[in-house]
């Protein structure tokens, strides 16, 4: 009986990774376009829709802080959003990438009402303001660090190496 059991899950296990083996083969491309459809309103500073649809490696990068290769804290919003993307700039590099590779942020704001103008003056000196990624901002009352007045995350498309 617990024979049986143990090749039924590992049966399971098997058919899932084959799955999404081929769910995510499907869906790592690097021919990408970025797309805001008539039938919606134009969004401000990023992009409603980000379609890929070529072979490629999806990158994925942890929330960024504002710190520098030090470990110091930025002193205020600005300085800190501008260690922010300049974090999110290292990332993409260390794996071949650039800036314009990134499809997708999702931003996390202490203040969204106080921040947010600043945040996007910054965050537009980084990424591409004619194809900007898909983008979420949030408010959220406290981050992980104590000091820290954002978080930003991404999700980057290369092509295959």
């Amino acid at each position: 009986m617990q024979r049986n059991l143990v090749h039924t899950r590992l049966f399971s296990v098997i058919i899932g990774a084959t799955a999404l083996m081929i769910t995510c083969a499907a869906a790592q491309t690097s021919d990408v376009r970025f797309s805001n459809p008539s039938t919606m309103a134009k969004p401000a500073g990023y992009s409603h829709v980000v379609e890929i649809n070529s072979p490629g490696r999806i990158i994925y990068i942890a929330g960024q802080l504002g710190y520098d290769p030090a470990g110091k804290q930025g002193g205020d919003f600005r300085e800190q959003a501008t260690l922010v993307y300049q974090n999110l700039k290292s990332a993409i590099e260390s794996v071949g990438g650039k800036m314009e590779n990134i499809v997708k942020l999702n931003a996390f704001l202490t203040d969204i009402r106080a921040q947010l103008p600043i945040y996007r003056e910054v965050r537009d000196k980084f990424v591409n303001v004619a194809a900007p990624p898909a983008s979420t901002t949030l408010e959220v009352s406290k981050l992980a660090r104590e000091g820290a007045l954002l978080e930003v995350e991404a999700i980057a498309v290369l092509p295959a190496r």
